[in-house]
């Protein structure tokens, strides 16, 4: 698998994201998730989004992070937010979404953010158990979706 920077609007990215949406609206019963979220979020030196490709060149993950500081919304200065982490459900079980987790800390770490963190839901087993077995630990919760019950916010110190 070949894993390239793209932009968050690049037809590729726009293509997963939707598949993503699709999934979220599936497993919660919702229209996806409402983070609000621009291109401009994952530029480098402040994010980075990711496609993985396959070995016929067909987009088949995602990932991204994006710089975020202390705000209303409970995130710390330093924190690196991970989004839009997503794999098609023909290329899951081979490691790919380690790789691209991977990826994301270590560039978050070297555009010298602090933490990682992210947010996920009870209907995602398979996220959950991912960012626990790579170091991730629960913490108070933050994003748009604090006050949710299924929510659950964890991190991952990046120094």
């Amino acid at each position: 698998m070949r894993i390239v920077p793209t932009p968050f609007d690049h037809p590729d990215a726009v293509k997963l994201n939707d598949l993503v949406q699709q999934e979220y609206a599936e497993r919660y019963g919702s229209e996806g998730d409402i983070t609000p979220l621009d291109p401009s979020m994952f530029r480098p030196p402040n994010g980075l989004f990711l496609v993985a490709y396959d070995e016929l060149e067909r987009p088949v993950g995602t990932g991204g992070w994006r710089a975020m500081d202390e705000n209303e919304e409970n995130y710390r200065d330093g924190d690196a937010e991970l989004k839009r982490m997503f794999v098609v459900r023909e290329a899951r079980r081979q490691g790919l979404s380690r790789r691209v987790l991977a990826l994301l800390e270590e560039d978050a770490r070297q555009a010298g953010r602090l933490r990682m963190v992210l947010e996920t839901g009870t209907m995602q087993p398979e996220a959950i158990a991912l960012y626990e077995s790579s170091g991730y630990v629960p913490t108070e919760k933050f994003g748009v979706y604090r006050h949710e019950p299924g929510s659950r916010c964890y991190a991952k110190p990046l120094r």
